[in-house]
């Protein structure tokens, strides 16, 4: 299945210089990939600026949205954007895309919040436009990662997308928009296996990590979790221990932990929160 690639999800900027600190940081610890959300709120910057800077700052990693929230745009300012940053970029853009999750961010942007089907239609308008847009501007379409888990985002992404991204998370029934449920290892088997069953493509597969521990009590750590965290509260901590989206252990332990989901899921690509940054360095040198 090829060799691991490891991106680190920055989730605040901070000031000029700290975010300049944590790219470099970033890159002298080996991630491969530096991306940043698309969400409104408080020390939430714009996405495409400071990739941009990012990448006047460092050399090697790739650099992208996880993800842009397209539903957000006007496509045609949206196209701009992401074309002049590809520009800027030369070659380093990761363009991350996904339909919208959040109401209170439409909400405090006087947006309107539509439904699933009509957030993941705009998705899919968005895909034409903006390969004709890259097309008429004469620049290369960068690499293109598709997020999410519902049947309809992972349709498209299996047309469309370099990589498929999997976070694990999934609306709770009944419950406010934004309010998630932590799937399982058994509902993950049945996602990567929809997503495998509309595909004859080969793309790479991202998993987006929510939780790092270096411990040798997995089980301790895995209790902890699931009862200081709403997404935990919803499963059995036993569950946990499986669940791709969590890294519970030693580094040895973590380390085998990703090479057996990499065979059981495909999961080449993983991407961790800032917070664990250093905590996953180690787990990421092992297996360089």
């Amino acid at each position: 299945m090829g060799n691991f690639k490891f991106g680190v999800s920055f989730r605040e900027i901070g000031s000029r210089d700290a975010w300049i600190a944590k790219c470099r940081r970033a890159e002298e610890l080996g991630y491969d990939v530096i991306t940043v959300p698309d969400h409104l709120g408080t020390g939430r910057f714009a996405p495409f600026p400071v990739l941009a800077m990012a990448a006047a700052v460092t050399e090697r990693p790739r650099l992208g949205t996880l993800v842009s929230n397209v539903p957000f745009y006007n496509l045609a300012l949206f196209a701009r954007e992401a074309s002049s940053t590809a520009a800027l970029l030369d070659g380093r853009l990761d363009l991350g895309l996904g339909a919208g999750h959040m109401k209170a961010e439409f909400d405090a942007a006087g947006l309107p919040w539509q439904n699933a089907a009509k957030r993941i239609a705009y998705l899919d308008e968005s895909l034409a436009y903006l390969r004709k847009h890259f097309e008429d501007e004469g620049i290369d379409h960068p690499r293109l990662l598709i997020a999410g888990n519902s049947d309809g985002v992972l349709e498209l992404a299996a047309e469309h997308a370099d990589v498929v991204g999997f976070g694990g998370l999934r609306q709770q029934p009944g419950k406010p928009p934004g309010t998630f449920k932590l799937d399982n290892a058994e509902a993950m088997d049945e996602r990567v296996a929809y997503f495998r069953s509309r595909t004859g493509r080969d793309p790479e597969y991202n998993m987006l990590v929510q939780h790092v521990e270096v411990t040798g009590d997995r089980e301790k750590a895995a209790e902890a979790w699931h009862e200081l965290t709403e997404r935990g509260a919803v499963a059995d901590a036993r569950e946990l221990l499986d669940a791709p989206q969590l890294l519970l252990g030693t580094v040895e332990e973590i380390a085998g932990q990703l090479e057996q989901r990499r065979e059981r899921y495909g999961f080449s690509y993983i991407t961790v929160f800032e917070p664990f940054l250093e905590t996953f360095a180690p787990v990421l040198k092992e297996l360089q």
